[in-house]
């Protein structure tokens, strides 16, 4: 619960305050700044779809749904089913809907976006773009709101999809995931240690926060 307070409360804080403010020398910045809690919504749905961001199943539904509207209209049903078919059936061409065959960076991120786009979701973005644009300048909307959520879903895409499935797999390397090397500071501003990502796939009841955790005890 803390974990979806605090990331919705700063995601909320950056967005409104750059959607109203100017366009300056320092708005990239501010474009990384709301990418990354980007990032950190759609994490905390991810965390939810196993069960994790708090103690009840009705409360992981709640706030996955919340932060999957509010990441980009999102069905958090169709994430949730299609998840855990990708953890079921990790990298595999057949049943993984996460996985492209053609293990080719862009291919695969065009394939992976295509999937999880719907009717519903392009209506509910073009609803809220229009309805903003009453009260927001449209170059802010595209520069704070647009692309951001661009930058973040390659971000998560590239961490947490790309870089761990992608063939060729070692044998030994369980649920066909990679992971990257230890290093907290670096694990956490990639993608909130989701690059600990055969920690994930071995323990995924562990809440990304704790992930570092599992990292350390499997060195160990």
């Amino acid at each position: 619960m803390y974990s979806f307070l605090i990331i919705s409360s700063l995601w909320i804080t950056a967005l409104a305050s750059s959607l109203a403010g100017p366009i300056t020398w320092w708005s990239p910045l501010q474009v990384a700044v709301i990418a990354y809690l980007y990032t950190g919504l759609f994490i905390t749905a991810h965390d939810a779809m196993h069960g994790t961001a708090v103690r009840s199943k009705r409360g992981n539904t709640i706030i996955g749904t919340i932060c999957a509207l509010l990441y980009a209209g999102m069905q958090y049903g169709r994430l949730y089913r299609n998840h855990h078919l990708h953890h079921a059936h990790p990298a595999d061409g057949q049943a993984d809907p996460d996985y492209h065959p053609s293990n080719k960076l862009i291919p695969w991120y065009l394939t992976f976006m295509w999937r999880y786009a719907t009717i519903s979701q392009v209506l509910v973005m073009a609803v809220a773009f229009n309805v903003l644009k009453i009260w927001v300048a449209e170059p802010n909307l595209w520069l704070f709101w647009i692309l951001p959520a661009f930058l973040s879903s390659f971000q998560l895409f590239y961490v947490g999809t790309y870089r761990p499935h992608r063939m060729p797999q070692q044998p030994a390397l369980p649920h066909n995931a990679r992971t990257m090397r230890r290093n907290h500071l670096v694990a956490m501003l990639t993608c909130y240690f989701f690059g600990y990502h055969q920690e994930h796939h071995l323990s995924p009841g562990t809440p990304w926060w704790r992930l570092w955790r599992v990292k350390d005890a499997a060195r160990g």
